[in-house]
């Protein structure tokens, strides 16, 4: 019996006959395991763990549900979706209610309504299914090999629920070439301007951004903060647009390597940030962290309101009579995000440096 079986959602129509406009697929050959689903074409870490849910980089919480609350929240679903969702199935081509819909909008899971693709990646594909090149934001949709029908498929389900979705095939338009192929049954549309279910919103969360010497060590060790959702590696408080690596190493841009963390307030504090970075680096080497040299690694807190900026001058005074700091000047530069200026995403090998090549700069002791 697996996961889905339609005794335990007490769905009595599974056994009579579908509509015209649906063919079954092969029923799963089992419970889906957390180690069968897998990121879509993804190059980076698309999610983040905090004391036992995962987010998404964009905030929301994916946790995948139990069998107990996919249960329950089947009980929702028409026989039609129930077998599209549940069991696998397909609608026929041309068939689906969505198709044709052309509204601004989001497309959210019809089982759990957790955002799963934006009406500017909608496109017309021709193929009769709606169709769309990439998904609302990563990690929201994972893949599973499908083997039925005697093909190799990359089936898509819903991240946080498992809910079939339809498949992908690499055959879309530019800048994935993906194309995401949707039964429009397994999708609830929002059309913008409508409020959102409450379990299709992102978490409360705040953005902070530090400067303390190489990017690489201090974003892997932000990231293992419980709270901490996603840490970014790039560029700010400098003077020139859209600078490279290149550029803030032999330019003289001044701008500093920062990172630019989103965290759930709710499990970390910002003043609780302040204190890790403060163990991440040294705090009283002007434009230096060990062997780095140069203003691009200067100490720096760019605070993103009034809030902040109090809460960081704060602590930096309260440091500066501690017995570690009491001899040494803290030179850290804490200036609004309105001073500094944009934060710019470093390239694409800077981010989850650690996590992709197992080391980093060296950093001090915590």
């Amino acid at each position: 019996m697996t996961l889905f079986h339609y005794s335990m959602i007490g769905i009595a129509a599974a056994a009579v006959s579908v509509a015209v406009c649906l063919f079954r697929g092969e029923p799963p050959a089992g419970t889906v395991e957390t180690s069968e689903i897998t990121g879509v074409k993804a190059s980076t870490k698309q999610t983040g763990t905090s004391a036992g849910v995962t987010f998404s980089k964009a905030g929301y919480d994916i946790t995948r549900l139990s069998p107990q609350r996919i249960d329950e929240l089947a009980k929702k679903l028409t026989p039609e979706e129930a077998d599209i969702i549940l069991a696998r199935g397909t609608e026929r081509a041309f068939c689906g209610n969505l198709l044709d819909n052309k509204k601004d909008g989001v497309y959210l899971c019809r089982l759990c309504e957790l955002p799963l693709f934006g009406s500017d990646a909608k496109f017309n594909s021709g193929t009769g299914w709606p169709s769309f090149f990439k998904p609302y934001a990563p990690g929201h949709v994972a893949t599973v090999v499908d083997r039925s029908h005697g093909m190799i498929r990359d089936e898509i389900v819903c991240a946080r629920c498992t809910a079939h979705l339809g498949h992908v095939f690499e055959d879309g338009p530019k800048p994935t070439g993906l194309r995401f192929c949707l039964n429009s049954a397994s999708l609830t549309f929002v059309e913008k301007g409508q409020e959102l279910p409450d379990s299709a919103k992102p978490i409360p969360t705040q953005t902070a951004y530090f400067a303390g010497g190489c990017f690489w060590g201090v974003e892997d060790r932000f990231q293992q903060l419980p709270g901490v959702i996603d840490v970014v590696s790039g560029y700010m408080g400098g003077r020139t647009e859209n600078p490279t690596y290149r550029d803030i190493c032999y330019k003289d841009t001044g701008h500093a390597e920062t990172v630019k963390i989103l965290f759930d307030p709710a499990r970390i504090t910002y003043r609780q940030l302040l204190e890790r970075f403060f163990r991440f680096h040294d705090p009283t080497t002007l434009n230096r962290q060990g062997p780095d040299v140069g203003d691009q690694y200067r100490s720096a807190i760019f605070t993103a309101d009034d809030a902040q900026a109090q809460t960081a001058a704060s602590f930096i005074s309260e440091q500066q009579q501690t017995d570690r700091f009491k001899s040494r000047k803290i030179v850290t530069q804490v200036k609004s995000v309105q001073e500094a200026g944009k934060f710019y995403e470093a390239e694409e090998y800077h981010q989850d440096y650690h996590l992709k090549n197992g080391g980093h700069c060296a950093l001090p002791e915590e």
